[in-house]
């Protein structure tokens, strides 16, 4: 399984990530999310130039043009709801790609000391044989990424798996790792952070993406 930390090389994503990290900024959700969606779109490109390519032919009004385009058949997986913003800048660059959609959230006890996972609802075509991008903004413990591609799973076998996250911690890679056919799965991440605190969260990371998009949830 290869891993393809983006932060690693200074780029203009050094901006997007510091504003969703910056606690005086949080407050706009509208920046929040254009810069989530900057983030994806970034990604998104990066993950094209290892896609399966196929020359054709395009008429132009003086002639004729030889064009490599994208042949894999493209699913654009997304996990809700923090990943709304996410899938959005993957879909500005794959505009053509088939779209699912799996709502897998954390569902803590009353003190809010551990929770469980679960998938409540899922909405995706036939994957078999095609290129498969999971798109979920925080990979913290892989669980809810875990469960979400055990869903689609129910919709044929992919023929090759794309992982993009904006900030994951070591664990979840690690778990990634575990969780995934290594043959056939890359993950993509904006940064890769140390550690996980008592509520499995990722640190330093940003806080509850979906909170910081949407509000708070009861």
């Amino acid at each position: 399984m290869t891993v393809h930390n983006l932060s690693e090389n200074n780029s203009v994503l050094n901006q997007f990530l510091a504003e969703i990290r910056d606690v005086n900024i949080h407050g706009d959700r509208l920046r929040f999310r254009k810069n989530i969606e900057r983030i994806g779109e970034i990604i998104a490109y990066e993950i094209s130039k290892s896609l399966h390519y196929s020359t054709t032919i395009v008429q132009t009004p003086l002639g004729v043009s030889s064009i490599p385009l994208i042949s894999d058949s493209i699913v654009l997986a997304t996990v809700l709801r923090a990943g709304l913003p996410f899938h959005q800048g993957f879909l500005e660059i794959f505009d053509k790609a088939d779209n699912a959609f799996i709502s897998a959230a954390r569902k803590y006890n009353l003190n809010h000391t551990c929770f469980e996972i679960g998938v409540e609802y899922v909405s995706s075509p036939s994957i078999e044989g095609k290129t498969l991008l999971i798109t979920d903004p925080m990979l913290a413990t892989c669980g809810s990424l875990h469960l979400a591609y055990q869903s689609l799973l129910k919709r044929g076998e992919p023929a090759a798996v794309h992982i993009a996250c904006v900030i994951a911690s070591r664990k979840g890679i690690e778990n990634t790792q575990t969780f995934f056919p290594e043959d056939k799965t890359t993950v993509w991440v904006a940064a890769i952070d140390p550690e996980l605190d008592e509520r499995a969260y990722i640190v330093p990371g940003l806080g509850d993406a979906g909170d910081l998009a949407y509000g708070e949830k009861v």
